[in-house]
Order: C-alpha cells, then structure tokens, then sequence
C-alpha cells in the first residue's frame, strides 16, 4: 500500500505579511482538501519567522508572530536566529507560552536551571494509517550570542547525527529542520543519509525543485515570504520505505488574492504603530541625521554607546541612521523608524598599531555608497564611517580623545557586532571582544535619553 505524506513548509518568513493572507488561505484549502481524500498534511515553519525591525513583532515582542503561526494551524516550528539572539533570555524563554504547535530545537538549552517546557530536540508525528515520521532540529551556530544571553548551545551538525541515528530506530521517516544554511545542510546529507529530507533555510537559498545528496532531498524557499513550498512523500507501507519525494516551490504572489487581505496586512501594522506610540522623553530641540557626514544624532550617538560601553572611543556608520530625531515628544515609535535594526553594540580590544589600521580603513571612498543587504543592517546606503575619540595627526601619530596614544596600552573601541564578522574589518573577528546584549541601539538611545533630556 503507497501512502501519500504531504508536508507544507515556510522559512525565513521576517515578519513581512505582504503575503501572508493569501498564503495561508492556500495552505488552509489545501490540506482540508487533501484530508477529504484521506491523505495526510502537515504545515512546517524553520525559523526566522520573526524579525524585529517590523513595527508588530517590535511591539508585540515575537508573540504577535505566534499568534499567526497558531491561528494558520502549523504543527511543528524550529527557531532561527532571530527568535534566538534577538530577544533576551526571559523573553525567548517565554516566547512560546502559547503556541498551539511543537517547537523543536536540540542544539540550544538554558545555560542554568530547566529548559522552557516547549523545546524539545525531537517530536515524532503520526499520520492516520500509523506511519511514524520522527522530526529534528537545530538553529544556527552564533555561540558567542547565545552564551551573553544564558543559553548554551551543542554542536549542531553532530547533535542531529546523533539524534537522526536514534530515531531511525523508532520512526519510518525521519526529516530535519535546519536553520543551518545550504552548505551545512549540503554536509549534513552526506554524513547522514539516514535523514530522508532536510528543510533548509538561513541563508536564503532558493531550491524550485529541491536537491539531492546522498540520497536526501534538501529544500530552500528563499525569503520574506516569497515562496511556499510543498512536499510529497510517497510511502510503501508493505516495504516500509520511502519510495518517491519530491519538493516544489508555489510563488506567492500568484496565488489568489484573499478578501480583505489588505486591511490584515495594514492591521498588524497599525496594531504595531498603537503600541508603540508611547512617550519615552522630550528634547528641547531636533537633532538631524546624515548619511555622508557627522550630524548633531551622530555625536548624541556617540555619547550614548561611549557612556554604555565604557570604551575609549567609537566607530560607526552614517547610514545606521534612517531618520532624525525630533524635537518635543519622542516615543518608542521614532526610536524604531530611527533604529530598525536587530544591531547590539560590541567593544573591542585593540593596539595602537591596530586602531591604526582601523582609522586608516575607515577612510575607503567606496563605503558610504554601498547597498549594504544583511548582516543585520537594514538602512538604505552604508553611509560615512564616523570615528569618535581616535584620528591621526599628521605626523600619522594615532590620538585618543587628543592626546597621543601610549603604545604600551591596549585601547577599547565601540562598534555595531555587524563589523565584527569580519568582512569590512577582517581583524575585528579574531580580536578579544565583548558583546553587549541584549539592548538594541534603539533601547540604549531610549535609556540614554531619558537620562540625558533631564538635565
């Protein structure tokens, strides 16, 4: 007897609902009429269905987002590095508290004390005639992050080995959700050919018709909700194995317009806009921004993550900025136009030698016109890099906050984490840093606000 397992999945999601509507009305349609016809459905999500530069998840702190996977009927969620590195520890713990679906990840865990009652490393579902299908999961490898915010995490590729191993044992059909990246998936399905199928997504890859390796089928469906894509398992109950599989990819925008679907899309928006529409403090004037210079917002900027971090001195891009700051009222609303970024601060350690280098590449003219995607970035432009408390005279003497630099001291420089990945600044990612989490730079111009408009 073949059965027919159809296994519906989204990834990499950020929050934007454009397409929402529609794409669950699909998927709604769908699995009742394929329940009608006796065949099995699932609806899979792996991770980053949240993003915090949209003005609901913000408001909502991710449980927004929640709501939506609950009221679209998903059975099984992994996280991706938004949920995990964008919330603090009390609020990814929490994040879950009511979702109606499974949340599996077995490569992250509280640092101290018990684990949030709904992540589990594995789950195994049941479809109507027995057939067992055991589903693991792992997230991305930002330890550094996760460790700052109290949870540790195992190796990813090594941890679902081993679980892919054990669950063989169990269930007919084991499947992945990883948020791991197509090359991490692309070694996976080689070293484990005992995973059927890996859902893929972090790195935004984009499979039509999926991808084979060693016998597993691995998918991509892009970003941002472009696409829906829909699985079908043919099993040979007789034979107990798998004897088709094959993915494809339904473009979004095509599917039929839903009634309304506007008026939801602008809901969230204006549910967001409400909630953070509160007073946070009052400035007795404007303070502009600019994208190829220093403005009156850089040097307020400056002020605020110097005093936060302690560090001896600052760097920065222009474009960080996407607006002004008002004057009057302020709320948390102008600080999210402002700041829409998932950026933390990060200090580094460095020489004088080092701060050298750093002061002297900061000088590239083809930075500030770059259309810098990712990297937690979402402005328009790089902008200026703007240094703060360092430069070089022109004996090319490196000066700290005007004073010549004692080469026997090591120095502390504030910036965003996105440098420290090293591909604008490739020294900055084997330096001796420290991450600060997990204020956003929205949170620590509200803190320093409220201080500094006191006075």
């Amino acid at each position: 007897m073949l059965e027919k397992i159809h296994i519906f999945h989204t990834n990499d999601l950020h929050s934007h609902f454009k397409y929402w509507p529609r794409m669950q009305s699909y998927v709604k349609e769908m699995r009742n009429n394929l329940a009608a016809i006796g065949e099995t459905s699932y609806l899979f999500d792996v991770g980053d269905h949240l993003d915090r530069s949209n003005i609901y998840t913000e408001a909502t702190v991710g449980r927004g987002n929640v709501q939506l996977l609950n009221e679209a009927g998903y059975d099984v969620v992994t996280i991706g590095n938004n949920e995990g590195i964008t919330l603090s520890h009390e609020e990814l713990f929490h994040l879950y508290d009511d979702a109606n679906f499974e949340v599996v990840v077995a490569n992250v865990y509280a640092s101290q004390g018990e684990k949030p009652s709904w992540m589990k490393p594995y789950v195994i579902l049941t479809t109507e005639t027995g057939t067992k299908i055991g589903v693991i999961a792992a997230t991305a490898m930002f330890e550094v992050y996760y460790q700052e915010l109290s949870w540790h995490m195992d190796d990813a590729r090594s941890t679902l080995l081993r679980l892919a191993h054990q669950l063989r044992k169990e269930v007919d059909i084991v499947v992945c959700l990883s948020h791991l990246g197509i090359t991490e998936d692309e070694l996976l399905a080689e070293e484990c050919p005992e995973i059927d199928v890996i859902f893929g997504s972090h790195t935004h890859h984009v499979l039509p018709t999926g991808k084979h390796i060693n016998g597993v089928l691995l998918t991509g469906g892009g970003k941002f909700g472009q696409y829906t894509g829909h699985l079908v398992i043919e099993y040979d109950k007789k034979m107990r194995k798998i004897v088709e599989k094959e993915d494809t990819l339904i473009h979004n925008k095509d599917l039929p317009i839903v009634n309304n679907e506007q008026k939801m899309v602008q809901f969230w928006e204006d549910e967001g806009n409400r909630i953070l529409d509160t007073p946070v403090f009052t400035t007795n004037k404007s303070y502009n921004k600019e994208w190829f210079h220093y403005s009156q917002l850089s040097d307020l900027f400056a002020h605020a993550i110097l005093e936060k971090s302690g560090a001896d001195c600052a760097l920065f891009n222009a474009g960080i900025f996407l607006d002004g700051l008002p004057k009057g009222t302020v709320t948390a609303l102008d600080l999210h136009r402002i700041f829409p970024h998932p950026i933390n601060l990060c200090t580094i350690e460095l020489s004088v030698a080092e701060m050298k280098e750093i002061y002297m590449q900061s000088k590239n003219e083809e930075w500030p016109y770059i259309e810098l995607k990712g990297l937690g970035f979402r402005g328009v432009i790089f902008g200026k890099m703007l240094t703060y408390g360092f430069s070089m005279n022109d004996n090319r003497q490196l000066l700290i906050n005007g004073k010549l630099a004692d080469h026997d001291h090591i120095y502390k420089l504030v910036t965003l984490d996105l440098f420290t990945f090293g591909y604008f600044y490739p020294s900055f990612k084997y330096a001796k840093k420290q991450y600060i989490l997990p204020e956003f730079l929205r949170n620590i111009m509200i803190d320093y606000g409220q201080r500094f408009f006191k006075q």
